[in-house]
């Protein structure tokens, strides 16, 4: 007679937030590699992480993705108090299920939601093993974050590590390494391989040291992202020649009217007598740039503008368009983009690739001496 099929002690359970979950011994569920469930299996990395923090008795911790816990263990060995902000309400249950009935268990704090979209308490530190999608939002959120954090300990995609460190000349040196490093000081701590992780990403990761500057720079950002957007949407180009394209004179032109409105400026924007005559020099620097293809450096973060560059261009090139003919305030304002490029900087022949903060402040400082304004 045959023998009846034993019972599996594992056996995924019929109901509840993990049904129909996989039975193996190492898998509580499958992971959303579409959410960047990538869970650090390695315990020396997530001990060397935290290590890195330099935690005290008395720090409060943000940790952004805490998976099954892994890394929060570990943090609430040396802090006071986590909040960790998990997405997927399995993670989360399964984090809280972790320190259930140990002395751990008060000081843990988990938030459900998007970390980018949800208001942050105080707290001293962060470390995160970052989901990959939401690197450059959750960096630019730390770095706005009032009061700023002491230090944050994060996992990034390579790559992307890479830039925000990167020096000038660098091939990944970019707007996100400017703009990063205006607000931060940022050292490369350790290389982590795919294996590391489970499942394993594509691509190798990295953990930085970000520390913000305190106290902050005084200028506004709105302003110096303004400007690093114009100079890196073709950054191996001249400055001269990002700064002379139609759409970017007519843009600043734009702010500058704003600005002399706001501030009772009286503007003559009467046609100019040459409007219909021969091209300018400037004008050929523009006709010039209108055929060259654009080097894109973020293009997700593109301005509106840029975007509509390609439509403009081809109406140009079709006969369908003649160029906009332009009042005085139109040839103040180029004069005035050349007088701070060639005479009060001296930049208009570096490309951006090449220059370093000091020259993107010496360029913003000179513009608003001008009354040019990148908001």
């Amino acid at each position: 007679m045959p023998k009846a099929a034993p019972k599996k002690r594992n056996a995924a359970p019929q109901s509840g937030p993990y049904a129909g979950a996989a039975p193996a011994k190492t898998s509580i569920f499958k992971m959303n590699t579409d959410l960047g469930q990538h869970i650090l299996k390695n315990p020396g990395v997530a001990q060397a992480i935290v290590d890195k923090a330099d935690l005290k008795q008395s720090d409060t911790v943000l940790e952004v993705g805490p998976g099954t816990g892994n890394l929060t263990v570990k943090i609430l060995e040396k802090a006071k108090k986590v909040i960790a902000v998990e997405m997927d309400p399995r993670m989360a249950a399964e984090v809280t299920k972790r320190v259930q009935g140990t002395p751990s268990q008060k000081r843990l704090d988990v938030m459900l939601g998007d970390v980018i979209k949800t208001e942050l308490p105080y707290f001293d530190v962060c470390i995160s093993n970052t989901p990959y999608q939401i690197s450059s939002p959750l960096t630019f959120k730390l770095l706005a974050t009032s009061p700023a954090p002491r230090v944050c300990i994060l996992m990034f995609q390579r790559e992307f590590a890479m830039r925000l460190f990167a020096k000038p000349g660098d091939k990944l040196y970019s707007r996100l390494s400017v703009n990063a490093q205006m607000w931060a000081k940022i050292d490369h701590i350790m290389k982590v391989g795919k294996n590391n992780f489970k499942p394993p990403p594509a691509v190798e990761s990295s953990v930085i040291r970000m520390a913000p500057k305190n106290p902050r720079p005084q200028i506004s950002y709105d302003e110096w992202d303004g400007l690093l957007r114009i100079a890196f949407v073709r950054k191996n180009k001249t400055l001269r020649s990002s700064f002379f394209t139609t759409s970017i004179l007519d843009m600043i032109e734009s702010n500058y009217k704003t600005f002399c409105a706001q501030n009772d400026i009286p503007l003559d924007d009467s046609p100019l007598d040459n409007a219909h005559g021969e091209d300018t020099a400037m004008d050929a620097i523009e006709d010039e740039n209108m055929d060259e293809d654009m080097e894109v450096d973020d293009d997700e973060d593109l301005p509106a503008f840029f975007k509509e560059e390609a439509d403009r261009k081809a109406k140009l090139k079709n006969g369908k368009q003649s160029r906009k003919k332009k009042g005085k305030v139109a040839e103040l304002v180029r004069e005035k983009v050349r007088r701070v490029l060639e005479d009060e900087t001296e930049l208009a022949d570096k490309r951006a690739r090449m220059c370093d903060e000091g020259d993107f402040l010496k360029l913003l400082w000179a513009f608003n001496q001008e009354g040019i304004h990148f908001t």
